[in-house]
């Protein structure tokens, strides 16, 4: 009944003419009941003033005195309002019997009242409720020894309120009728003039979900309805503008697919290929457009069959690990609209052969800090069972060995807090202690604190300030650290007698170090890996040298923490330049 919009219109206008009248109609009927409740009140507060009741109360002193006050009260019965709906009663004080009143057939079946129990008490009874069914009003009156000896009561049974109400009541409901007359009137035409242009909407709508993006509506008002069919035309603009942006986001994304890095390939539910990029051709070497699903995977070794796939739940993927043309791969198999039956099956490609040779080089430094840490912990406890085992054994061949063992365990000591660092700076913990300093005076101690070992392998080694350094702000004792880390290297692959130039200048706000040597060099395919983490050009020859594969990657954590940048450029047997270049400025480390 109510589906069209005409109709629904029209109820709406009956209802609210009804909800307003109803409303109206409450506030007049409790506006009315209020006036009469406080116009009972207020009289009945004029009559017995105190003065009214000291007088009643001289009234009632000797026997039978309420003949004494009826009469008394018989002069105010035109202030008080008696009429046949309102009455006053003499009550006696104590059990509240009805002694005389001007209705005494009422007055012998008179309950007792709240506003009663409350003279009985002593005190005037004025408590009138709205919803009570008689208005009433009692006033204690007492004597000589204080006590309540009469109570004038007088009551009102609403009966001209009601009568006043339900006039007001058939008013209300004759204005109301009268209303919803209008309101029937009115509404059909102005639904109409509503709906009219609503109906054209929807056919233009129709039009747009058949496809016709280019229909428009004739705008033949300024109201809020042209509005709304100028608002029709220009979202079916905006449509036809979002279509042809979605088909070139299409294009977009298909180009994406085409030439992204991991291998996207699309079958339809049928096994059919949908899409394939190239990286995924390059991967599988298939180049057709005609591959299924089982051709195309039946070069892995990953068994997995088409429909258990395709009987995938929502957010439920199979994940597998191969290895194929020796590349390392995984495969995760989903499918796409998984509340669609016709959705089918995306397999997305990863090449993760970095990865496994990143994992390979970690599991190698694992083996090598294991036999870096067993190698001199078992020097240590040979030696020092040497020494504890033998009482005779020479002074100077038992200095020697507690030498070694203080030389290996100085030994772990390095391994130990190169790996603390590369922890600390993994988990960006690395308490730095950024300040201004004088870089110059670090690379001179620097110079004297290897000038030492230098002369002991008969290296030549010079340090060249080509101009004033200044001050910058940075970590002192990590630069300094980065500085010795690159010395130590160049003298330990350098072979005696060789020649360490250590040189440095300022150029606007960056400082150059260099460090340069005419050692064994490095070959040319491993100068990529150098800043890798656990990468060692030579791994025995590292070891023999009690190197872990860290200091250089270290060292790049720490130059790129101040903002800067470390480069190694070197030749086999001809030497090796180290070039680290440092901001001036930095106010913090920068931090990944």
């Amino acid at each position: 009944m109510f589906k069209s919009l005409q109709m629904r219109m029209t109820f709406v206008l009956i209802l609210l003419i009804v909800c307003i009248m109803m409303v109206v109609g409450t506030f007049i009927l409790h506006g009315t009941t209020s006036f009469y409740i406080r116009d009972f009140t207020t009289k009945m507060n004029t009559v017995f003033t105190d003065e009214t009741v000291e007088t009643l109360s001289r009234q009632a002193q000797g026997e039978n005195a309420y003949v004494a006050i009826n009469s008394l009260l018989s002069a105010y019965s035109a202030q008080i309002g008696v009429t046949a709906y309102r009455n006053y009663y003499i009550l006696d004080g104590r059990n509240a019997r009805f002694l005389e009143g001007t209705n005494p057939d009422e007055g012998m079946q008179l309950t007792r009242t709240p506003n009663i129990i409350t003279a009985l008490s002593g005190e005037v009874g004025k408590s009138v409720s709205t919803v009570s069914e008689y208005m009433d009003y009692a006033v204690p009156v007492f004597s000589d020894d204080g006590s309540v000896k009469y109570i004038v009561y007088v009551k009102d049974t609403k009966q001209q309120v009601q009568d006043v109400l339900w006039m007001i009541f058939a008013v209300i409901v004759q204005a109301m009728m009268l209303g919803l007359i209008i309101a029937v009137g009115l509404s059909f035409p102005l639904a109409r003039t509503i709906t009219a242009p609503i109906g054209n909407i929807t056919r233009g709508a129709k039009k747009l979900s058949d496809g016709d993006f280019g229909y428009r509506l004739d705008v033949t008002s300024n109201d809020e309805i042209g509005v709304l069919t100028e608002a029709f035309n220009s979202m079916a603009g905006v449509i036809n503008e979002t279509m042809e942006e979605i088909n070139q986001e299409k294009n977009k994304l298909e180009t994406l697919f085409l030439y992204m890095t991991d291998g996207i390939v699309a079958f339809d539910p049928d096994g059919g290929l949908l899409h394939i990029n190239n990286i995924c051709r390059d991967m599988f070497g298939v180049y057709g457009d005609d591959v299924t699903f089982e051709e195309l995977f039946s070069k892995t070794d990953i068994g997995v069959a088409f429909n258990e796939v395709l009987s995938l739940e929502r957010e439920k993927t199979l994940i597998y690990d191969v290895e194929l043309n020796e590349k390392f791969l995984e495969i995760i198999f989903a499918r796409f609209d998984p509340d669609n039956q016709d959705g089918g099956i995306l397999a997305i490609i990863h090449d993760v052969t970095q990865q496994q040779k990143l994992d390979t080089s970690r599991r190698e430094f694992i083996a090598n800090v294991s036999h870096e840490l067993r190698t001199p912990l078992t020097n240590i406890k040979s030696y020092t069972e040497t020494v504890l085992e033998s009482d005779d054994i020479p002074p100077e061949l038992r200095h020697k060995f507690l030498g070694i063992v203080v030389n290996e365990a100085d030994r772990m000591a390095r391994i130990v807090k190169d790996l603390l660092v590369v922890s600390r700076l993994d988990n960006n913990r690395m308490d730095w202690k950024f300040s201004r300093f004088y870089p110059e005076f670090t690379l001179r101690n620097t110079y004297d604190a290897v000038l030492m070992d230098a002369k002991k392998h008969s290296h030549e080694i010079t340090l060249d300030i080509k101009n004033e350094l200044g001050t910058m702000t940075g970590d002192k004792e990590r630069i300094e650290q980065v500085i010795v880390n690159i010395v130590s290297n160049a003298m330990k692959y350098t072979p005696d007698g060789g020649r360490i130039e250590i040189s440095a200048e300022r150029k606007d706000d960056t400082i150059t170090m260099i460090v340069e040597d005419n050692g064994i060099g490095i070959p040319k395919k491993d100068l990529p890996r150098l800043f890798e983490r656990f990468y060692r050009v030579d791994k025995a020859r590292s070891r023999e040298r009690g190197g872990t594969g860290l200091g250089l990657a270290i060292a790049r954590e720490i130059v790129s923490a101040h903002g800067g940048s470390i480069g190694i450029e070197s030749e086999l047997d001809h030497g090796t330049k180290v070039t680290i270049n440092l901001p001036c400025k930095l106010t913090a480390p920068v931090t990944n």
